[in-house]
């Protein structure tokens, strides 16, 4: 089973989904053979990286609604985080430009260290406070990740590095017509549109496991062993 998962490192509801998704592969009888891989989007491919606004002001311009609405609402999400034991720390998000965090996450693909190098962007902005549009801090995670440090500052300064790569993802999603995220598509044919309740990714493993996974052709309704002849011999049976 695959599982494609289309997200972006300042969406909130975006690591929400990603742990529910985990918590229900811990539950999930096949885990290990479910492959997991995470698609590059971004929510706005035009905002600039951190300019001292905080989050609750940047939702409050974009929404019209006052800071202290913008507050409630991230309260709000916050407690969702919270059942699935994250803390975020909205005082101290600083709302940026993910390109360069996605890149540095295809980079960190080539060396096997995707899933960890996405798992630290995320807490690093949803919770450390972070700027995760900076070289600096983008090479830090990379190394804090078992990455080289240089390497990986070399690649995000050349901005046409693992570029393409991000590009298809959001290609892509623009033609599966995913329009927010976090967005999972299972198998190339079933999706799941949000941070679904716990229940819902459970109930979608065992749906697709049953439907896709390989059945043996026949029921077999034996009940001896060793009465036939295979690979060229005949296992011959002891007399009573």
């Amino acid at each position: 089973m695959k599982i494609e998962v289309w997200s972006d490192y300042v969406c909130p509801f975006c690591y929400i989904g990603k742990r529910r998704l985990e918590l229900a592969l811990e539950q999930f009888p096949h885990k290990d053979q479910v492959e997991v891989e995470l698609k590059a989007f971004e929510l706005d491919p035009n905002s600039l990286p951190f300019n001292g606004e905080s989050i609750h002001e940047v939702l409050a311009k974009k929404y019209g609604m006052s800071v202290d609405q913008a507050k409630q609402a991230n309260q709000n999400v916050g407690l969702q985080a919270e059942t699935v034991g994250l803390t975020y720390n909205f005082d101290g998000m600083k709302p940026t430009n993910t390109f360069d965090a996605h890149r540095l996450a295809k980079f960190a693909k080539t060396k096997g260290k995707a899933a960890t190098v996405s798992e630290k962007l995320l807490q690093a902005y949803f919770m450390e406070g972070k700027h995760i549009g900076n070289h600096d801090t983008l090479a830090g995670i990379a190394e804090e990740s078992g990455l080289n440090r240089q390497e990986a500052l070399n690649v995000l300064q050349d901005n046409t590095a693992f570029a393409n790569e991000v590009r298809s993802d959001e290609a892509i999603a623009q033609q599966y017509q995913i329009g927010g995220v976090p967005y999972f598509v299972i198998n190339s044919k079933y999706a799941i549109s949000g941070a679904q309740p716990l229940e819902t990714f459970i109930g979608a493993l065992q749906k697709v496991w049953e439907e896709e996974a390989p059945k043996p052709m026949f029921q077999d309704l034996s009940t001896e062993q060793d009465v036939s002849c295979a690979d060229g011999s005949c296992v011959i049976p002891e007399k009573e």
